[in-house]
């Protein structure tokens, strides 16, 4: 059973962005209650919670089974022993989850469980591009329906995408949803002196894309050991800024092997927030953007999930497309590892 001061222990650390966003101790003891109670439930029913680094502390230190990032998450659903799956993060991140394990109850508690870059490109477009482009190998990035990645021929994440890039067995590719991560792509497949022809869809992250190298170079000015660290959805503009480009999970073992203090972190606030309580002798510099889908998810709604899901809140797929979604990704698999 969970105490209070032990959660406020936690979280103490945790300050996200240019405003103080701190757990009180009184705070703790009004959420406590509540975290107990999801515990408690999880395991009468064998669920277990996978929690991406970008939903509220209060979740990633209370209530998760397992806390990473996409890729890291979809391993993890693989292996999961629980009869239900809730899965707080987005609607896509959920569906991988019922895509890897059908015969388990996949829920997504967020009320708004969208994402602006998976919600960018339908199965429909393509179709339409595979029409358009018979001799082209498509390449989806793992933030996009099930419908989607039943399209396509294999599945990247901000962490293997380089790799399967390179090894992929097709000198013609076309990268959808992210336009931003895709130049990004053509850019480091040029400096590894791989040749291939790279074509692009026009989806972006609204988090990611945010961010401008104008403000690096304003806070370098003033902070000369400032280290920036961004997500591969940022423009490569930033990109070319920055000291190291990686996923979420990436982005947390470069900040806490290196002996630097100072760090500009480019990606979505929740992972500060994980790494203020994580590393709280770093110190992060400037401000970040919420995503309002990750952030919707509640330990409230976790628990109403559990005790009582609503169809909205079930991730339910067709078989025939949850098994060509199971062929990109295990490609993804093939060609990661």
């Amino acid at each position: 059973m969970l105490k209070a001061e032990e959660l406020y222990k936690r979280l103490q650390h945790v300050k996200v962005g240019a405003t103080s966003c701190r757990f009180t101790l009184a705070k703790c003891e009004e959420i406590t209650p509540l975290i107990n109670e999801i515990n408690q439930l999880k395991k009468e029913k064998q669920a277990i919670i996978l929690v991406h680094s970008y939903v509220d502390p209060d979740i990633v230190y209370g209530v998760a089974d397992f806390v990473g990032d996409s890729y890291g998450l979809s391993k993890d659903a693989m292996s999961a022993k629980g009869k239900i799956i809730v899965f707080a993060a987005v609607k896509f991140m959920a569906e991988t989850a019922k895509i890897l394990n059908p015969d388990k109850t996949v829920l997504v508690p967020a009320i708004e469980n969208g994402c602006s870059l998976a919600d960018s490109i339908t199965a429909e477009d393509v179709r339409r591009l595979k029409a358009e482009n018979p001799d082209y190998a498509f390449m989806c990035y793992i933030n996009t329906s099930a419908e989607v990645k039943a399209e396509c021929d294999v599945c990247v994440t901000s962490s293997n995408v380089y790799k399967i890039v390179e090894n992929y067995p097709s000198d013609k590719i076309f990268f959808v949803p992210d336009r931003l991560m895709g130049l990004n792509i053509i850019e480091e497949m040029a400096a590894r002196g791989v040749k291939k022809s790279i074509k692009l869809y026009d989806g972006t992250c609204y988090v990611h894309e945010d961010y401008k190298p104008e403000m690096i170079e304003y806070l370098k000015l003033e902070y000369p050991d400032l280290k920036v660290a961004s997500h591969p959805e940022c423009s490569s503009a930033v990109v070319k800024y920055s000291d190291f480009v990686g996923s979420t999970s990436q982005l947390i073992d470069y900040i806490r092997k290196s002996a630097n203090k100072n760090f500009l972190l480019l990606t979505e606030c929740g992972l500060i927030s994980r790494l203020n309580m994580e590393l709280p002798e770093k110190r992060f510099i400037g401000s970040c953007t919420m995503c309002k889908y990750m952030k919707a998810n509640t330990l409230q709604d976790i628990l109403r999930v559990l005790k009582a899901p609503e169809s909205k809140d079930i991730i339910e797929i067709e078989e025939s497309t949850r098994k060509k979604a199971l062929n990109s990704i295990n490609a993804m698999f093939k060609y990661a590892e």
